[in-house]
């Protein structure tokens, strides 16, 4: 997609003449075969519809007009060395993809044409088996889930907890807009760069935190190189933020266009932000659980953030999709009577604009056999996401709290222009608000990393243990010993540990765990049994618990 990109790109800016392709410029076109015709007349140049061919320059003047710009030499000089250094980083992830393969295929005896059916607990089965047989791992006489996920997982633990503890800068209050998050694929993948892989990371290869992160003493000296570190790669972000906005421009502009005019109510989708994947993942979660939870709570989500209308708006809503659609009407109309009129000129961009118009005015238009019952939505949509603030609890009918879901749920046409401003934007969130943070920062993974035999440093929240990190309003009562600022926020320790544990049913906690675990079902047993009763009780409770699912459907540790 990159080469295509660049390609493409250099060939509408080089090889096309546009006076031609808009008629700005007349095309002649001769009968072919010398200077005159039969009986001596000469030939009369003719005008012809113009062609694509007519307005596309010959390769070679095409290759002149490129030479001649030294602006686009540049840019195919810096596009050719990152291309070059993708095609080096693809090549050595294709040597890891087959050194996988190999291994699935002679160590875990599972054939190539069986892994798109084999579910995760069958491939993690075979590989504590193979584990006991042949000690994969020198240190560990025994392989747990729990330590299969923590090789996997390390990096994104961090991140879970780094979002969790609220240690990076991504909430903002904004002028006129209020509170707002921005986190986008290019600032993860400089945190990620800074904090685990690049060059001066915290990490020494992939396993273990560097010693000197280990010690309280060196806490000054690590903090300020930090924030070093974080000022150059924001100068260099800074830097490249001209190519990397064209990049993202062009990028946007190729894959979203189409699908624009296609289906103009596109954009007005939602989908799980890139901030809202890490508050709401589990520790020690993998991708496609994630991917499935959420996917299962996007229909009731979209249900309770549609539910909400403005009444003024919608009255606006109607007249202009009723006036939008009649001039729309009478021009289909008109083409479907007569297809010339397609030729006259704005015609085709008339009727695009009146379509995405009624589009959007429809969007704004609510559903008329709504039925307005926040509270009981917001239980469906906590049923799949798990994790709420407390204060939105009785408040769903509260703008606030669609706002805040709405942080987690954006508009697809939200994400899009936070990917296109991020190349301005990362910068400075780098070296003043990433900065502002260095210490905490250093401290966070000093205080919050622990060392297993034969898996490494790994974040201590991801062993969940609730004897540690556990939270008492969740349940944990009497089972833990943290203070407050070890605590994971809103229950994070307690609902991973429940979710890991249903996942993987042959695990064994740990005994504070196993006792939460076994408390819990009681709970959840009790309450079953209450809303049994509930229901036999008459209609009227039938039909005030019949939509969607039970109230209280959502996994809650609060007494």
């Amino acid at each position: 997609q990159f080469l295509f990109v660049a390609t493409f790109s250099t060939f509408l800016l080089c090889c096309v003449e546009y006076d031609i392709l808009f008629a700005n410029q007349p095309v002649n076109h001769t009968h072919p075969g010398g200077g005159r015709g039969g009986g001596g007349r000469p030939f009369v140049p003719e005008r012809t519809k113009v062609t694509l061919p007519d307005a596309i320059l010959p390769a070679g003047e095409c290759a002149e007009s490129i030479q001649a710009n030294s602006g686009i030499i540049f840019l195919l000089v810096m596009a050719a060395i990152f291309w070059l250094y993708r095609l080096v980083k693809v090549f050595y992830s294709l040597l890891g993809y087959w050194e996988i393969r190999s291994f699935y295929t002679k160590a875990l005896k599972i054939p190539s044409a069986q892994l798109c059916n084999c579910s995760w607990q069958e491939v993690q089965a075979r590989l504590i088996s193979l584990h006991r047989e042949q000690q994969l791992c020198v240190h560990r006489r025994e392989l747990t889930e729990l330590d299969i996920h923590h090789r996997i997982l390390r990096f994104k633990n961090y991140l879970v907890a780094l979002v969790n503890k609220s240690l990076l800068p991504v909430r903002f209050r904004l002028p006129l807009l209020g509170r707002g998050v921005f986190l986008t694929q290019g600032l993860k993948y400089n945190l990620e760069l800074l904090l685990f892989w690049g060059p001066g990371s915290f990490f020494q290869g992939k396993w273990n935190l560097q010693p000197q992160y280990k010690r309280a003493g060196a806490r000054l000296e690590l903090a300020r190189r930090l924030e070093r570190s974080l000022l150059l790669l924001g100068v260099a972000n800074l830097l490249l933020c001209p190519f990397i906005l064209v990049w993202q421009g062009l990028y946007a502009f190729f894959s979203y266009t189409e699908a624009l005019k296609r289906e103009p109510g596109s954009l007005g989708a939602r989908r799980w932000s890139l901030y809202g994947r890490l508050y709401l993942r589990h520790f020690n979660e993998l991708d496609h659980e994630l991917q499935t939870r959420l996917s299962r709570g996007y229909k009731p989500a979209a249900k309770y953030t549609n539910s909400f209308a403005n009444p003024l708006l919608a009255v606006v809503a109607r007249h202009v999709g009723f006036f939008a659609g009649s001039v729309l009407a009478v021009l289909i109309a008109l083409t479907v009577y007569d297809e010339d009129v397609l030729t006259v000129q704005h015609i085709l961009t008339a009727i695009t604009l009146l379509g995405l118009v009624v589009t959007l005015a429809r969007a704004f238009i609510p559903d008329e056999h709504l039925v307005w019952c926040p509270e009981q939505l917001l239980q469906c949509v906590l049923a799949h996401i798990h994790y709420m603030p407390d204060h939105w609890q009785g408040n769903a009918h509260k703008a606030e709290t669609r706002e805040e879901l709405a942080q987690l749920f954006q508009y697809k046409a939200v994400f899009i222009l936070e990917e296109l401003l991020s190349p301005i934007v990362t910068p400075f969130l780098l070296i003043f608000a990433l900065r502002a943070k260095a210490l905490e920062i250093v401290d966070f993974f000093r205080n919050f990393s622990v060392e297993v035999v034969g898996v490494g440093d790994i974040c201590s929240f991801a062993q969940l243990d609730i004897r540690h990190h556990g939270n008492p309003q969740w349940l944990s009562q009497g089972r833990t010993e943290a203070p407050a600022d070890r605590q994971a926020a809103d229950g994070k320790t307690e609902l991973s540990l429940v979710h890991f544990a249903l996942a993987n049913p042959r695990w064994q906690p740990p005994p504070e765990s196993s006792l939460f675990i076994g408390h819990l079902k009681e709970k959840v047993q009790q309450e079953a049994t209450q809303a049994q009763r509930l229901l036999a009780e008459g209609p009227l409770a039938t039909s005030l618990l019949s939509d969607e699912g039970p109230p209280g459907a959502g996994v809650s540790g609060r007494p």
